[in-house]
Formats: structure tokens, sequence, C-alpha cells
């Protein structure tokens, strides 16, 4: 804890997923560790920080808009993140306002906010791949916790401290990501993929669990490959028991389909406490544009991987997200995505235009497509996905459903989410009930209506 007597005050933006929020949560307890305040976002503050995000081309200028408006504040401005650390120096050069921070700086970032008041401007990193930094060999990857992002103290203090009271958290499970997708910059710039211990999660969840928690997240870049770094690929699914033990409920997220095993569908299908929900990383449903993305499947395959997840959870949620206008998409391909869509009764589906990702293999493929027809297929699919999403709700009309409550409305209505719908992504519930629920507790309630995404569900009057 630092000695200084002078009030000094943060406050943290967090753009782009879930595993960032872990991220940010890591950052502020930190810096609390080391004698700053962490304000509430919009407060003022000395400093503000923008945990930015680099994932796809809005992504980044989102972070470059909230960077700049937060220089207008009069507070000094720090980037770090995904974007900051692809991109250090060269960033730090097209925006002077901010001082830019790598994830090597997370763990003294006390120290480097006290050095930006002191006028004390760092020189920033120069980006590199991080993929590099660790062995090839998994059992070499031994993680320097708390110097990575998602670390835990060593005495196995947890270094988060929560930015949100909410009744759902993220969880990570692991860092990085050892898969080559053709569009994806994100292994270069998290690194190679490693899981973190299960002891270490299982601490984690249960300091959760006993600040409020009642739905734990699981992130990472990958799910499907926890524990393979380990020596075990089955890990995951041993996990899952001892976690869904700390809270209400646990939901798994990112599962790549190339790597979905029959024991982990089994797992979360039939492990009380864990969410029947599948987050399968489809992309496309035409074979030939995911072999020039580098990665496996087709329309046959995929719907095949959604018969064996209904055939044991038969009332089991799925969403994916899907890229349209790959370099080489043709007309035939987008009609195996739309009968892929239309056959496959996915819950939520997030529609994505192609773009350019520096350092990425297609970015020197042939066969680019102009911005402007892009931005049509993103059109026509989106509305497509719109129209299929509603009817897979409507669909839903007279199931029973867990749902989670998470806010109270008014008297007698409650907003939540069923056991297929993850948190921000993909809709939420209102429960109508004559008695009273309580913020966290899972209630069962009968689908009476749908609008869009969203449902209707009533509890039955117990008396």
């Amino acid at each position: 804890m630092s000695s200084s007597s002078t009030p000094r005050t943060v406050s943290l933006v967090t753009l782009g997923c879930a595993r960032n929020e872990v991220d940010s949560e890591e950052l502020a307890a930190r810096l609390a560790d080391a004698g700053w305040e962490v304000a509430a976002q919009g407060d003022d503050a000395d400093v503000v920080m923008i945990n930015t995000c680099g994932f796809i081309r809005a992504a980044k200028q989102e972070s470059i808009d909230e960077l700049l408006v937060a220089s207008e504040s009069g507070a000094k401005v720090v980037a770090v993140g995904c974007l900051a650390e692809r991109y250090g120096a060269e960033l730090a050069a097209e925006l002077p306002e901010a001082q830019v921070l790598s994830f090597d700086d997370y763990n003294d970032i006390g120290a480097r906010l006290d050095d930006l008041l002191a006028g004390v401007r760092r020189p920033a990193h120069e980006a590199k791949d991080r993929r590099t930094l660790l062995p090839i060999s998994p059992v070499d990857r031994q993680r320097p916790a708390p110097a990575v992002p998602g670390g835990f103290h060593p005495a196995g203090t947890p270094w988060r401290r929560r930015l949100s009271r909410g009744v759902v958290a993220p969880l990570k499970i692991a860092s990085g990501c050892d898969r080559r997708c053709s569009f994806c910059a994100i292994p270069s710039f998290r690194g190679a993929f490693v899981s973190r211990r299960p002891a270490e999660i299982l601490a984690e969840a249960r300091w959760l669990a006993g600040e409020g928690v009642r739905e734990l997240l699981l992130v990472s870049e990958n799910s499907t490959s926890y524990g393979k770094d380990l020596g075990d690929l089955r890990l995951l699914e041993e996990l899952l028991p001892d976690l869904a033990a700390t809270v209400a409920r646990v939901r798994i997220s990112y599962l790549q389909p190339a790597e979905v095993r029959p024991g982990l569908i089994e797992a979360i299908a039939s492990t009380p406490g864990v969410a029947p929900y599948f987050d399968l990383s489809f992309q496309h449903a035409s074979g030939p544009v995911l072999r020039a993305m580098r990665r496996f499947g087709d329309r046959e395959r995929f719907l095949g991987l959604l018969d064996q997840v209904r055939e044991l959870a038969p009332l089991a949620g799925a969403r994916s997200n899907f890229i349209v206008g790959f370099p080489g998409e043709t007309a035939d391909d987008l009609r195996e995505l739309e009968l892929f869509l239309s056959s496959a009764r996915l819950d939520a589906i997030g529609i994505f235009g192609y773009s350019d990702e520096d350092g990425t293999e297609a970015e020197k493929l042939p066969g680019k497509l102009e911005d402007e027809e892009i931005a049509r297929r993103v059109e026509e699919f989106a509305d497509l996905a719109e129209e299929l999403m509603a009817q897979r709700a409507a669909e839903r009309i007279g199931e029973s459903v867990d749902v989670l409550i998470e806010e109270r409305v008014e008297d007698g209505v409650y907003e939540g989410r069923a056991a297929h719908q993850a948190p921000e992504v993909d809709g939420v519930t209102t429960v109508l009930s004559a008695a009273p629920l309580a913020v966290g507790a899972i209630v069962q309630a009968r689908v009476t209506g749908s609008e869009g995404v969203d449902l209707t569900a009533g509890v039955p009057d117990p008396r």
C-alpha cells in the first residue's frame, strides 16, 4: 500500500468483451492496493483509464473515440487493454493525449499512474507477437501470477475488485489462443493459450460467491481448449460440478465447434447447476469459406452438432456469431449460410462484416469485396437473424424456464434471464409474479409471450 496521503482518483472505462471486464477488476484491485481511489465511471478523477478493445475495426474506433472524449475532461488519460497492447508506440504517436501501457505494466499499475501524475511520461512499448513470449511446449507454460491479466496473488487473495454489484460475474478460466484463424489477430496480442489451475479458479469462484454473485460466466478465448496445457482435456468437465456447487448457476462461453467433444456436451447438458447453453463459434456455414478462414466444418456438420446437443438437452440454448463478406465469399456460400441459419434454431445470432486485421493471413487474400457490398450483406443477414431469433423465441412459449432474477422493475414485475440467455447479448425474460421475488433467486416460470428475443413468463400463484 502506498504511503502517500494525497488522494488520487482513477476512473475505469471498460470496452469490449467479458474478459476485459475481469481485467478491469484486476486493475481496480491493484490500484486500490497502491493507494488509488477507484471512482465510478463518469465521476471526476485525476486519471481516466480506458481498457480498450482491439478485435475488429468498429471496436478499435470506439476505443479511440473514448480516449479522445476522456482527454477533453481535463484528466490524465491512460490506454490499456487489447488496442494498447496491439499497437503500443504506434498508438501513442497517433494519440499523444494518452499514456499507452502494456499488459506488462499491470503488475506495477499504481506506480505507472503515479509517474503520470508527476509529469513523467513513459515511452510506449513496441508491439510484439506475444505468442513468442511463452515456450511452445505446453508443460513449460507456467504463468507468473499475478503478472498476467486475470491472475491471483500468490497468497490466494483475489487481485480483483468488483466494479459492478450485479448478481452475475465473468470468471476467466484461461488466457490466449493457439488457433490460427486467418481473420483473427487476437493470439498475437493476447498470447498463446494458458489454462488457469483448477484450485485458483475455484478460489476465485468462492470469493465471487461471497461477493453476492449467483451466476458465473466462464470466459476465455477458447473454453474448449481448457486443460490441454495442463495435460487433461477433460479438466473442464471435472471442474464444472465443483464450480456449480459455489453458486446458483454456471454458464460457459466461447466454445470452438471443432473442439467440442461428446463428454463436454454431456457435462454442460446434464450437470446440475450448469446452464444447458452452447455458445458455439461457427463464424460461417460454407465449407470453402471456413477452410479459407482456417477453420473446420460446414452446414451439415454444424447441424449434426446441434442435433447432438438437443438429443441430450432438447430445450438447450444455442448462440453463435457469423462473418459475412469474407474474401472470396460467393452467392453459393451465402446460400449455405442462409440454409444453415434457417435450420439451426439458434436463440441468438450475431452478424458481423469482414474487415482486414493487421498482420493476419486474410489481409493478403484475393477476392476482397467492396465495403458497400459487405455492408449490404450484413444488413441482409442481420434482418434474417432478427426474424429467425424472434421465431425461436416464439417457439419457447409454453416452456418452463429457470429465470435468474436480476432486477425488480415494479410490484409484481421482475427482469431476469432464462438459462438460454447469456448476460447482455441474448435478451431478457420479464417475470410476472403475485408473490415477491428476491433478486438473485432462480425461479421456475412458464413462458407466456415473446417480443423479438425477449420473453414474458409467469410464476404460478402459490395460493
